[in-house]
């Protein structure tokens, strides 16, 4: 949820207003990429698996709607546009983006759209994947590769990752403690300022979600720890 530090690709050539708002959504807490137009966009969604692009339309070498004809991933679009008129909003849906803002606009009004975008996302991916229907044989993990299988869905995570999946998954239904996972996992007392552990859950639940399987694997006990879902 945005609720959580997310990544942010912000993708617009006009290079005062991406530096406002990404110093804007840093201060949300959130981390931003940055591309000024739809080339350098591609060539960071190779490397880079944000939780939401916000992409301008006017920009040059590949615009908006090039970048989203060309993209092979699912990851949620807004639309941001000086220019408001009724053939660019459809041609954006028609393209794939999810929603359309058009400048200037606060960043306020832009949080609480990225929040009920994600939101929707969500409820999507839970429709599609039922955690309830999954038998717990189909869920296999191989030690070698760093993957996961999910109901025939194959999710790579780097070491770290995969040791915090498998250590949450072995006691699913339990919440965890950031202190446990920190010693039992990483090998290291918790810190006070360290956000080393949600680092590698967001990554996760980043990598699951590209997957099409749901982020609420890994629920957030707020206050507590991390709980693997029950079934």
């Amino acid at each position: 949820m945005f609720g959580e530090m997310s990544k942010i690709l912000l993708v617009d050539d006009d290079l005062v207003f991406r530096e406002l708002l990404e110093e804007a959504l840093e201060a949300e807490g959130h981390d931003i990429v940055c591309a000024k137009n739809g080339f350098e966009a591609l060539a960071i969604l190779e490397v880079d698996l944000p939780d939401i692009i916000l992409l301008d339309i006017m920009m040059p070498k590949l615009d908006g709607f090039g970048l989203l004809a060309a993209r092979k991933d699912q990851i949620p679009v807004i639309v941001i546009s000086a220019i408001d008129n009724e053939d660019e909003r459809i041609k954006g849906y028609e393209l794939g983006a999810d929603d359309f803002l058009t400048k200037p606009f606060s960043v306020k009004e832009l949080l609480v759209r990225m929040i009920a975008l994600q939101r929707r996302v969500e409820l999507t991916r839970a429709e599609q994947f039922t955690v309830s229907s999954t038998s717990e044989d189909e869920v296999k993990f191989d030690d070698t590769q760093y993957c996961v299988s999910i109901a025939s869905r194959k999710v790579t995570l780097t070491q770290t990752e995969f040791k915090l999946f498998k250590y949450l998954f072995e006691r699913k239904g339990k919440v965890i403690t950031k202190q446990e996972l920190q010693r039992s996992v990483l090998h290291k007392d918790l810190g006070r300022f360290d956000r080393n552990l949600d680092m590698h859950i967001s990554n996760t639940r980043r990598k699951l979600a590209d997957t099409q399987l749901p982020k609420t694997l890994i629920n957030t006990v707020r206050g507590q720890g991390y709980s693997f879902a029950n079934w």
